[in-house]
């Protein structure tokens, strides 16, 4: 079995192996590690350094000695085992490690039958559950904590699906299970697992070969959960593949930043590989202390290797124990142990397993380290109710040139923000949408333009979309040929393909033609054709009407539509205008009203007003001016008798609702366009015996003769526009009937016609969906 970063540390006592308790003078602490690792690199030096600043004060151990001895497990976890084993026969006290969660899972389970107490910096399994394990103790934030960070970061940029790649291993492979339970809470998910051989066993080749599977996803948002080279590996043969080009999102876990801090400067090739990556680092909060540390780090590696994160956390883990083994001691706690009687017929041979024993002491040194409250390099260091560290934060990097600039951090507390968690602990949490922010972000490619994260995929089924082959009204749907390929195109076409673009995930699909291309096809027919599973759907200027919905669902509208009558029409002349206010018989009625009133006044006037007398041709001409003039309210003559006052009152109003109709009926014969027709509308049409005109593949044949009981002798097919207009100039039909979008089309070129009274039934065009 081959693991990665093998760390393990074991406190061991000298004295005799027997039940009898003692306080040894040195206290030994066995590591077991990997060596050639990073974490195994830093973890060595900064044990050491903390070995000796626990040597160097008397009050921490009361003048006792810390000695760590190491043991390389070389990626191996059966060395790894066997050395745990081999120092738990001198009965241990405590295991600082291991670093891998295989290990870790094992050792655990030896720990709770020894009452051994585990610590552990870098075996960050979030199932490592302190109610299985009660002795093992995680001293670094789990990756239940940085899956959770992932998530708000993928929630935030509003990503709705993500490809997790990672190291089949179990540390890996549950932290991606995590990331999974994490999206799901905010509505998003893992589309694809791309599982790679355990680190650093990966080829080339075998990376190679899940990375093309991934490219044939549509997500393009991919995390990378696994350890340093396996992921510089991943990063190189993804650059090779072009997938850190412009549109992809990468995100890695941690083990990204201890590359970064440790091996600093990056090789030109390493870091071209990694643009615009996104990855975490464990935030450490500044203080006196850790600048110390940092300024003397060069000195205590001399130069080997750089400090990242997990170097402060293994200095921090090995002071906690030696307080907690001090506290142990000051509360009269000794080194007592109990053989286990199961194994004492097991005693002998190269592996004593007789030689274990039970940590008397074992239950006391484990609540004394979880009482743990002080601060070191990391911060605050003390542990919840669920043996997490406290408060944990993390540091949100973007790989940029040589190196990566910082852009907000992510707390267990107030989530994402830009301003350092230290300062968000004094203020009320706060985890609304609006409060989590972050800087911007320079994407591969060197784009600061968020990514859609997603394509369209290059496998899968794709959508089967009927579109109707139509010879008339080309404008909404249009089938064309390009260079052999055919092309659709036209107003229904353009909405749903904007439809689609504005989804979060893609919608893979192929346009189908329906119909000969000779004559338009039936609708009636299409929508079946979705209803049969012959087409996924359709798309197209489809009407809703009642039978369709039985079998099919439809979209939204578009387009407001319904039934109208075209119909042939005649113009009037301008030159009479002022004539068709009022019909003949009108016109006629009132020059008698005028005439009548003018003799009635001059009745009642003429033998007391001077104004109505005179020869009898004067009198004539009186009455013919005082009449026609009160329609202008300009009459000169006074009226004297009582009787000739409340007759022209009388008339002078009639007169005012006369101009007052007259003048409105000649504005709106000026200002608008008046038309003749015998059809009138639908109703007018119904009641004649005339022929009607119809769009072939149109519902208004149906909706005409079992809707408006129309006779089907009286209905006339008409293929295209053409043939609208020539039946009816030549008045083969009286009137056409058809939805409102495509008259409207017809008219835009034949002026010579028009519609005729009101849309007569309510219906819409819609994308037709999956039914």
């Amino acid at each position: 079995m081959n693991l990665v970063w093998h760390v393990s540390i074991f406190v061991l006592c000298t004295g005799a192996f027997s039940a009898e308790a003692f306080i040894p003078d040195v206290v030994k602490v066995g590591a077991i590690f990997t060596f050639s690792t990073i974490n195994g690199k830093v973890a060595r030096v900064a044990m050491k350094a903390a070995e000796d600043d626990v040597n160097s004060d008397p009050s921490i151990l009361g003048g006792r000695k810390l000695s760590i001895l190491l043991h390389d497990s070389n990626f191996s976890g059966f060395l790894g085992i066997m050395g745990a084993l081999k120092y738990m026969e001198t009965d241990t006290v405590a295991i600082l490690g291991p670093q891998n969660a295989v290990m870790a899972h094992v050792l655990s389970h030896i720990a709770n039958e020894l009452h051994v107490p585990l610590l552990s910096f870098t075996a960050l399994d979030p199932t490592l559950s302190p109610l299985q394990y009660p002795y093992f103790i995680q001293t670094a934030p789990n990756d239940q904590f940085q899956m959770t960070a992932i998530a708000d970061m993928i929630s935030y940029f509003g990503w709705g699906e993500v490809v997790a790649v990672f190291s089949d291993d179990d540390q890996s492979r549950n932290g991606v299970i995590a990331l999974g339970d994490k999206l799901a809470e905010r509505r998003c998910k893992i589309s694809y697992k791309a599982a790679l051989p355990p680190d650093p066993t990966a080829t080339r080749r075998e990376v190679k070969d899940q990375l093309v599977k991934v490219r044939m996803m549509e997500a393009r948002v991919i995390v990378l959960h696994t350890f340093y080279k396996t992921g510089l590996l991943v990063f190189d043969e993804a650059q090779n593949l072009g997938m850190m080009e412009t549109g992809y999102v990468w995100i890695a876990t941690t083990w990204l930043s201890t590359v970064l801090d440790s091996t600093s400067p990056l090789s030109s090739k390493t870091a071209n590989s990694i643009q615009g990556v996104l990855t975490l680092s464990p935030h450490t909060p500044d203080s006196e202390s850790k600048r110390s540390f940092i300024s003397q780090w060069h000195n205590l590696s001399n130069g080997s290797i750089g400090l990242n994160p997990y170097g402060l956390y293994a200095y921090d883990t090995v002071r906690m124990l030696a307080r907690a083994i001090k506290l142990f001691f000051d509360q009269g706690g000794t080194m007592s142990f109990s053989n286990i009687t199961s194994l004492s017929q097991m005693r002998g041979g190269a592996l004593n397993l007789g030689a274990l024993s039970i940590f008397d002491g074992g239950k006391q040194l484990l609540n004394n380290i979880l009482q743990t409250n002080m601060t070191g390099l990391t911060g605050p260091i003390q542990f919840n109710s669920d043996r997490s560290p406290f408060r944990p934060a993390y540091d949100i990097l973007n790989m940029i040139g040589n190196g990566y600039r910082q852009i907000g951090y992510w707390s267990n507390y107030s989530g994402l923000s830009v301003v350092t968690p230290e300062i968000l602990y004094a203020r009320p949490p706060n985890r609304s949408i609006s409060s989590q922010q972050l800087d911007s972000v320079v994407w591969p490619g060197g784009t600061t333009k968020k990514p859609r994260g997603w394509v369209f995929p290059n496998n899968g089924k794709q959508l089967r979309i009927g579109v109707p082959n139509r010879v008339s009204y080309s404008n909404f749907v249009l089938l064309s040929s390009v260079n052999g390929t055919d092309k659709v195109q036209g107003y229904c076409v353009d909405v749903f393909l904007a439809a689609i673009n504005l989804l979060p995930y893609a919608v893979p699909h192929m346009f189908i033609p329906f119909g000969d291309g000779h004559k338009n096809p039936n609708f009636n027919e299409l929508v079946n054709m979705v209803a049969t599973n012959a087409f996924d759907a359709a798309v197209g200027d489809i009407a809703i009407v009642t039978n369709r919905t039985k079998s099919v669902d439809f979209t939204q509208p578009y387009i407001e539509s319904g039934l109208v009558v075209v119909a042939p029409i005649k113009k009037f002349s301008r030159a009479w205008a002022f004539l068709r206010p009022f019909t003949p018989w009108m016109w006629v009625v009132t020059a008698a009203f005028f005439l009548i009133v003018g003799t009635v006044v001059w009745i009642l006037e003429h033998r007391i007003n001077d104004d109505f007398r005179g020869p009898p041709k004067k009198q004539l001409v009186t009455i013919m001016w005082f009449s026609f003039s009160t329609m202008f309210f300009a009459h000169r003559e006074n009226t004297v008798s009582t009787l000739g006052r409340i007759v022209l009152i009388i008339w002078l109003f009639v007169v005012l609702i006369i101009n007052s109709s007259y003048t409105a009926s000649l504005t709106s014969i000026l200002t608008a366009q008046q038309l003749s027709s015998p059809i009138t509308g639908i109703d007018a049409l119904v009641t004649s015996n005339e022929p009607i005109g119809f769009q072939v593949g149109s519902f208004a044949e149906n909706y005409l003769t079992d809707e408006l009981n129309i006779p089907k002798s009286r209905l006339v097919a008409l293929g295209s526009p053409e043939e609208c207009a020539v039946a009816l100039e030549r008045g083969t039909v009286a009137a056409v009937v058809d939805e409102q979008p495509y008259m409207e089309l017809f008219l835009s070129d034949h002026c010579r016609f028009s519609v005729r009274g009101q849309e007569f039934t309510k219906s819409g065009h819609f994308l037709e969906t999956l039914h």
